[in-house]
């Protein structure tokens, strides 16, 4: 990334306090900038057509509009935009409804500020980032099948370690020395083998079934 270009940053949070602490946490990096704020789903999806930022600190519990819902909605008009999910916890149904509405990461927010302005150039990167407890929740839940392997071809299971890996789908083509619409391919035929709906699962699947070495 060059040094000089800034990330643009949308916080979602309907308590003011949280915004507040948010906000003043994205001044301590020069490459991070606050470009809008929203309390609610439907405040972030009316300023998400304002000012397109790059990256979306979620989140999950809020009036009017959710951030499960929010997260679609904005993806469906946006797909270009990161959402990261940010809450007080780590219950399955918000970190599979969240994930599964096409969040790149999760993270509570107990997370430190150095953690999350990674994750946050990570999502900028196409990498996504779990928090422990998330990650947790995901490999508890992850239905076990007879046939972990659920026929994966070679080159899927080499797709699939660098994803593992954290490596965006750009990454991954360089890597292997494919195209960019293969590598999309080849992660959809991945999720839809192994019945998950997202990066995240399919990592937490695969570690979960050992498909992988770490």
């Amino acid at each position: 990334m060059n040094t000089t270009q800034t990330i643009q940053v949308m916080l979602v949070d309907d308590h003011t306090v949280v915004r507040s602490g948010l906000a003043a946490f994205l001044k301590a990096y020069e490459d991070l900038e606050l470009v809008g704020e929203a309390r609610n789903g439907l405040e972030a999806l009316n300023l998400c057509r304002k000012k397109k930022p790059d990256v979306i600190l979620m989140d999950l519990i809020m009036p009017e509009m959710d951030g499960i819902a929010a997260t679609r909605a904005i993806l469906k008009d946006y797909p270009e935009i990161k959402i990261i999910a940010m809450t007080s916890f780590d219950e399955e149904e918000l970190v599979h409804g969240v994930l599964a509405g096409g969040a790149i990461s999760y993270l509570l927010k107990n997370v430190s500020s150095d953690e999350l302005a990674k994750a946050i150039r990570n999502a900028v990167s196409g990498q996504s980032t779990l928090s422990p407890e998330a990650a947790r929740v995901l490999v508890q839940a992850t239905r076990p099948t007879k046939q972990p392997l659920c026929d994966l071809t070679e080159r899927e299971m080499e797709v699939l370690n660098l994803v593992v890996q954290g490596n965006s789908n750009q990454q991954i083509a360089d890597a292997l020395v494919i195209s960019l619409a293969t590598v999309k391919a080849h992660i959809s035929s991945i999720l839809s083998k192994l019945q998950v709906s997202s990066r995240a699962e399919a990592i937490a699947y695969a570690i979960k079934h050992k498909l992988i070495s770490l």
